[in-house]
């Protein structure tokens, strides 16, 4: 026999904790609480899987927000209760990744209810730890859906009451009743016993996601002594004694026999069948750009105006158009206010490469149509891009000095084609002028295809992109960065 046993720290645990600053060889948790036992668990569960390169764990908002500052895997943060939306869209973006969502009741329970529960539904192929320790712990010490009856917390200081506040959501039996979840199971934190059947829960739910099984969750009731006001001891204790009693601990689903298409690759579309489906004739993805031999790295645009300036329309063509150039692209719309008289914008990316994100916080061209358009997106264009404005609505010139600006009177320009409404494909059509993203044959094959409702506006709008186009050209380019262009 050796002499002498090593033991060390998982290798999916960063060696020291940097990220979190102040002490790097501790964590922030309090002492007593459940999360950095469950922490090791996972990343010892990760280690013997050897699967660190191909994790990627979701955290969202709570105690367990700051997971990153330990986990030396692919880390992705996800907003309040959302973590089960994004784990699926990077489960069938990435599907040989072990994509791991962590999240607290607070997170899974209230905010979250419906993303857990539509994402247990489809049956994704994730695996969900999800930390009960009925109460809001990071925030303040509130009620959370899972509090205990007569729990005292600072938003029920007499104790939780059926009448009142309801009853204690319970997970793992909600989840149950539905059909595709594969492997549901709740354990406990708090003494070895029960610590070591959360270790077998871990794995079990990892090892089904490997085998492509489906959906997996893992309750584990957890001590929260600072929330709970108790030592370290009695929380542990009172997890085990107390918490049991409401949420029995045990195995609610391992396995059934329902075929849901697993391994969980989902529908898989080959390129060629893709003009069909979108209803685009075969041979229509040949459009080309204005220079055949332009890359692109990635152009981002920002479409902006108030309701019923068509700012969302623009940013649909120019996507539209990229694709039918065969560039990748993406197109959000903004969904706020966007009734008329309210504001609204759009963010396109076209690229000759994968697009990590729609969101686009630093456009490369930017396009308003209205001044308090102007005056929230002006600074974030990138140095040495392009702001066009609609002159015909607003007075006050950009003040940037380190852009190229462009004035486009687009209402008159609209008004001579003879319909106002056509201003915003006046603008799109100077922005195809000075910009060589997006090929003016393309935008041609476009607009019937982005106004097959309206296919009788498509000849009107295709005069104002035409108008729009002549009027940047006929006032000579300015291709000098900084300079201001009226058309």
């Amino acid at each position: 026999m050796p002499d002498s046993v090593a033991f060390q720290c998982p290798r999916t645990f960063y060696d020291s904790f940097d990220r979190k600053g102040q002490d790097p060889g501790s964590t922030h948790y309090c002492p007593g609480c459940g999360h950095g036992v469950i922490h090791k668990l996972v990343a010892e569960a990760i280690d013997d899987f050897d699967a660190q390169d191909r994790t990627i764990l979701v955290s969202p908002v709570g105690c367990s927000v700051f997971a990153y500052y330990y986990f030396d895997v692919g880390n992705v943060q996800a907003p309040h209760g959302r973590s089960p939306a994004v784990a699926t869209a990077i489960k069938r973006a990435c599907p040989d990744s072990l994509v791991l969502g962590y999240q607290g009741d607070g997170d899974l329970a209230a905010i979250g209810g419906n993303e857990i529960l539509q994402a247990a539904n489809r049956g994704e192929n994730l695996t969900v730890f999800f930390v009960n320790n009925a109460i809001y712990g990071m925030t303040g010490g509130q009620m959370a859906p899972t509090t205990l009856l007569d729990m005292k917390t600072t938003t029920t200081p007499e104790g939780r009451t059926p009448a009142n506040e309801g009853f204690p959501l319970r997970v793992c039996e909600l989840l149950a009743t539905l059909d595709a979840p594969y492997y549901l199971e709740r354990v406990a934190i708090g003494d070895s016993r029960h610590n070591s059947k959360v270790r077998r829960a871990v794995r079990k739910a990892i090892r089904y996601q490997l085998d492509n099984k489906g959906f997996s969750l893992v309750e584990v009731l957890s001590p929260c002594p600072t929330g709970w006001k108790r030592t370290p001891v009695e929380a542990a204790a009172w997890t085990i004694d107390q918490m049991t009693k409401t949420f029995p601990v045990g195995v609610y689903r391992d396995g059934h026999d329902r075929d849901l298409g697993h391994p969980r690759y989902r529908r898989h579309v080959e390129a060629s069948s893709v003009p069909e489906i979108l209803g685009v004739e075969a041979g229509a993805g040949n459009l080309p750009l204005p220079d055949d031999d332009l890359g692109i790295d990635e152009a981002r645009f920002k479409f902006a105006g108030f309701g019923g300036q068509g700012v969302l329309l623009m940013g649909l063509v120019t996507a539209t158009a990229g694709m039918l150039a065969k560039r990748q692209v993406s197109w959000m719309p903004s969904y706020g206010p966007e009734m008329r008289g309210g504001t609204a914008y759009c963010a396109v990316t076209v690229s000759d490469r994968a697009i990590g994100s729609p969101l686009i916080e630093h456009p490369t061209v930017l396009v308003v149509m209205n001044e308090p358009s102007l005056y929230r997106f002006e600074r974030d264009v990138v140095v040495g891009g392009h702001l066009f404005y609609n002159a015909s609505l607003i007075d006050r010139k950009p003040a940037r000095r380190d852009v190229e600006v462009v004035a486009v009177p687009a209402n008159e320009i609209a008004d001579k084609i003879g319909d106002a409404a056509v201003a915003n494909m006046v603008m799109l059509g100077a922005v195809l002028a000075r910009d060589r993203t997006v090929s003016l044959e393309a935008v041609r094959a476009a607009l019937p295809r982005a106004l097959k409702s309206r296919p009788d506006l498509a000849e009107i709008d295709l005069r104002a992109v035409e108008a729009g186009y002549e009027a940047f050209r006929d006032a000579s380019v300015a291709g000098v960065p900084g300079r201001s262009l009226e058309l």
